[in-house]
C-alpha cells in the first residue's frame, strides 16, 4: 500500500508536558485519515509537526515521501494547512487573499488570478470576490480559508477541526468539498472532536488521548472493540422515567444513563431486549421509542478515553498556544 503520510515515534515536549509521548501513523495516499481526540491529547502538535511547523524531540516522519526535517522545503510544496481558525486577511477581498497566495507561492500574476477566480467559483464565493473578507460570514470564511490552502494544488492536505463553530449547513457543506478533494486524489489528514464528522469523512481514525495513539482502525472496526450493543428506551410518560431506568438496570447488569428523557445502557446479551419488554409489559409502560443498535463513537470515545466528547471541551490544549 502507498502511503502519503508515515510517522514513528513522535515525541513532543513542551517543557515539563509532553504532547506527544510517540506516536505512530500511516495514512494511505488518496483517503481521509482521521485523528480523533480531547483537546491536549497532541492533535495539533502532530499536524504542526507533519506540516514542518515544529520539529519533534524524537522520531521521524515522512510526507509525500519526503522527510519533514531533512526535506522540510521539499514538503511544504506537497501541501496545504487550514488550522483551526480563519488565517485570510480580513482587510483584503476574497480574490485578494487568493492572489496574495498566489504570488507568494511563485504563481505569474495571470496564472494566480486565474488560480483565484478558479477556486472561488469551485467554493461558491465568487459573488462575494470583491468583497473584504471582514463582511464574510463564517462559512464563507472556513471554504475561504480552505480555498487559500488549495491554491497550490497540495497532494496533502492537513484540516485541523475546520468545521469549528460553523453551523450545520456549512458543515455538510464542507463535508462535500472534502469529498470531491478526495475522489481527485488528494490526501486528507483531518483532525476532529465531531464524532459524526469522522464517521461521515475518514476511512480510518486514531483516537489519540495523552500524546498517545490509543485506538485506530475503521469507524466500523472501532465501534466493533466497545463489544455488544446499547438499548435505548424513552417512556411515553416521563413519570415511569425512574421505573424504566430501574428495569434497565436490573435485566442488563449495567449502569443506564438518562438523557433527553431516554435511558440508554450497554447490552451483551440479546436476550436483554425481549426480557425489558417483557418488564415494560408486566409494569403496563407505554413506551415512544424502543431500540436496539450498535455502538457509537461517541461511545467508543467515552470507552476508550473515559469521558465523551462533548466534556472533552474543558480540555487545556497546550499545543495551542505553545511554539
Amino acid at each position: 500500500m502507498d502511503y502519503a503520510i508515515r510517522a514513528e515515534g513522535l515525541v513532543r515536549r513542551f517543557g515539563a508536558t509532553t504532547a506527544l509521548a510517540g506516536v505512530d501513523l500511516a495514512v494511505p495516499t488518496g483517503t481521509v485519515f482521521g485523528l480523533l481526540g480531547p483537546n491536549g491529547a497532541g492533535k495539533t502538535t502532530a499536524v504542526r509537526v507533519l506540516a514542518t511547523l515544529l520539529r519533534a524531540d524524537e522520531g521521524h516522519a515522512t510526507v509525500g515521501g519526503f522527510d519533514v526535517v531533512r526535506d522540510a522545503h521539499r514538503v511544504r510544496q506537497l501541501i496545504g494547512l487550514t488550522g483551526q481558525y480563519a488565517s485570510v486577511d480580513e482587510t483584503l477581498t476574497g480574490a485578494e487573499n487568493l492572489l496574495l497566495i498566489g504570488r507568494l507561492l511563485g504563481l505569474s500574476r495571470a496564472d494566480a488570478k486565474q488560480r483565484a477566480r478558479q477556486l472561488l467559483a469551485d467554493f461558491q464565493l465568487s459573488d462575494a470576490a470583491d468583497r473584504a473578507a471582514k463582511t464574510f460570514s463564517g462559512g464563507m470564511r472556513r471554504r475561504l480559508d480552505l480555498a487559500a490552502s488549495l491554491v497550490g494544488r497540495p497532494q496533502v492536505l492537513f484540516l485541523d477541526e475546520p468545521t469549528t463553530g460553523l453551523d450545520p449547513r456549512s458543515r455538510n457543506d464542507l463535508w462535500d468539498i472534502v469529498r470531491a478533494l478526495v475522489s481527485d486524489g488528494v490526501t486528507v489528514l483531518l483532525t476532529t472532536q465531531y464524532l459524526e464528522e469522522a464517521d461521515q469523512l475518514a476511512g480510518e481514525i486514531a483516537v489519540v488521548d495523552h500524546g498517545r495513539v490509543i485506538a485506530q482502525g475503521t469507524p466500523e472496526e472501532l465501534k466493533a472493540k466497545t463489544g455488544g450493543q446499547t438499548l435505548t428506551v424513552r417512556p411515553s410518560d416521563l413519570a415511569d422515567l425512574g421505573t424504566v431506568t430501574a428495569i434497565a438496570g436490573e435485566v442488563s447488569g449495567a449502569t443506564p444513563e438518562v438523557a433527553q428523557n431516554a435511558v440508554t445502557v450497554a447490552v451483551n446479551d440479546p436476550g436483554v431486549l425481549p426480557a425489558v419488554v417483557s418488564r415494560l409489559d408486566a409494569a403496563e409502560i407505554a413506551v415512544a421509542e424502543l431500540a436496539l443498535r450498535g455502538a457509537s463513537l461517541d461511545e467508543v470515545f467515552l470507552s476508550l478515553t473515559g469521558h465523551r466528547a462533548e466534556d472533552a471541551e474543558a480540555g487545556t490544549d497546550l499545543e495551542r498556544t505553545s511554539a
